[in-house]
């Protein structure tokens, strides 16, 4: 075993160790207890939970955030605390950076930039950005990730497992295991700097024609499989317009909307992280003028069939088409489909789809907050479930489910007030699978990454 491979055992091992105390003294408080059916000391398990995974930072916090956002994924008292939590990790220091940058660029690696600035930008669970200019002078963002992150997110994956395996065994409406296993694939996919860097540009081709949405360039040059240099765009956080005027405000909220579901409804993509800090807003002349999509670690790429499911249950809503509905849910993997657990699937998709499906002026929930969003419409769904259950949710669904959300949150933090439904039935007007498929294959070609098998 070289020094190297002794390191990351070393590593790898301390991280197991550190996860399982924590995580696994908060299990056993569980199951001994039985906690995840409610009550307060579900609510002092979940505050347990939320401290173990705070003090801990790391790619786990990361999937601990995510699967806060995914409604049902975990008990309304685990979903409210781990929300609370803050991604942001500790920064490392200059030294421990210019290590990391002469490993990924050489040992003359400063030499390749007019100026990188050793303070970074921003930190956050996998990695941290510092501001750089190129030698012909353009601003670049680089991100560059923390070491011995692979082994850090294989220990934080696997414990994350016995969290759920405990639900399963406690609570069993929702069979959580697809959830698992599609959170832990797109987790390890952001760890993979040259897949980012080809998403990126997968979405310049997508969205190259959008003139509210803007998509940096990527230097492969100065990027590696832990490096990842970007075009710096500038840009104000989001909420810093929620007190705008009404125009600018539903501005920006067209904007959010066709950077999600135009690539969705045309090519099978979607960004599965609309996170308030992976977006921020470009000016022209003092006002808002749209958004800058910032990351692209979490990217999912669907069948075309998927879409088709999409597309299928909106119109089977509108129309009370129930044989549509019952074909949409079957075509995005729900099996052993009763009329019992149908009702109670479109108590769900009634919500999510209620926007759309509703052909005015209006808010995406009206005297909701964006804390609340979503919560009172799961909880109704696993209630129902827990008498007409159990139901598997399919993988596909996870993120579609949580990027519906996090727009939704983002609507309601700016009160947003648009026409969703002339919004939508634009998106998928003239909606065809073969040109789905085709300029999927298209895209996917142009960016370099391998067409869906």
């Amino acid at each position: 075993m070289t020094d190297d491979e002794r390191n990351r055992f070393s590593a790898r091992a301390a991280r197991y160790a550190n996860v399982g105390v924590n995580i696994g003294g908060v299990a056993a408080r569980m199951a001994g207890a039985r906690l995840f059916g409610g009550g307060s000391d579900a609510a002092s398990s979940a505050a347990a939970l939320s401290q173990a995974l705070g003090g801990l930072k790391g790619p786990l916090m990361k999937v601990a955030q995510l699967l806060a956002t995914i409604p049902d994924a975990l008990p309304p008292e685990y979903a409210e605390e781990l929300q609370k939590l803050q991604s942001e990790a500790p920064p490392m220091g200059w030294a421990f950076v210019k290590r990391r940058m002469m490993s990924e660029l050489g040992p003359q690696w400063e030499s390749r930039f007019q100026s990188f600035e050793k303070t970074p930008a921003a930190a956050a669970s996998l990695g941290q950005v510092h501001r750089a200019v190129t030698k012909s002078g353009m601003p670049i963002a680089c991100k560059l990730q923390y070491p011995d992150m692979q082994s850090a997110v294989e220990a934080d994956i696997k414990q994350l497992q016995v969290l759920f395996a405990i639900h399963r065994q406690m609570d069993r409406a929702i069979d959580t295991r697809e959830i698992s296993q599609e959170i832990g694939e797109r987790v390890r996919e952001e760890l993979d700097y040259v897949h980012e860097a080809a998403n990126a540009r997968l979405y310049a081709a997508i969205l190259k024609d959008e003139p509210l949405v803007r998509v940096p360039k990527v230097w492969p040059e100065l990027s590696t499989h832990r490096l990842l240099a970007l075009d710096w765009l500038e840009g104000r956080k989001i909420l810093a317009f929620k007190d705008d005027t009404e125009e600018n405000r539903n501005r920006l909220a067209t904007a959010m909307f066709k950077a999600w579901w135009g690539p969705f409804s045309h090519f099978g993509v979607i960004h599965g992280d609309p996170h308030l800090g992976n977006y921020t807003v470009f000016e022209a002349d003092g006002a808002p003028q749209g958004i800058n999509l910032l990351d692209y670690g979490c990217i999912r790429i669907f069948p075309p069939k998927f879409v088709g499911g999409v597309v299928d249950l909106y119109r089977g809503l509108l129309n009370d088409d129930r044989a549509r509905i019952v074909h949409a849910y079957e075509t995005w993997g729900f099996r052993k489909l009763s009329n019992d657990l149908i009702d109670v699937l479109n108590i769900w998709a009634r919500f999510i789809y209620g926007p759309i499906l509703d052909d005015r002026v209006r808010t995406i929930a009206d005297g909701v907050s964006p804390g609340e969003y979503g919560r009172r419409e799961a909880f109704q769904v696993h209630q129902a479930l827990k008498v007409k259950g159990p139901v598997t949710v399919p993988r596909e669904f996870v993120f579609m489910d949580r990027a519906a959300i996090g727009l939704g949150g983002v609507f309601l933090h700016l009160d947003a007030r648009l026409n969703f439904f002339r919004l939508f039935n634009e998106a998928i007007e003239s909606f065809s699978l073969a040109e789905v498929e085709a300029r999927q294959a298209q895209a996917l070609a142009t960016a370099g990454l391998r067409p869906l098998s």
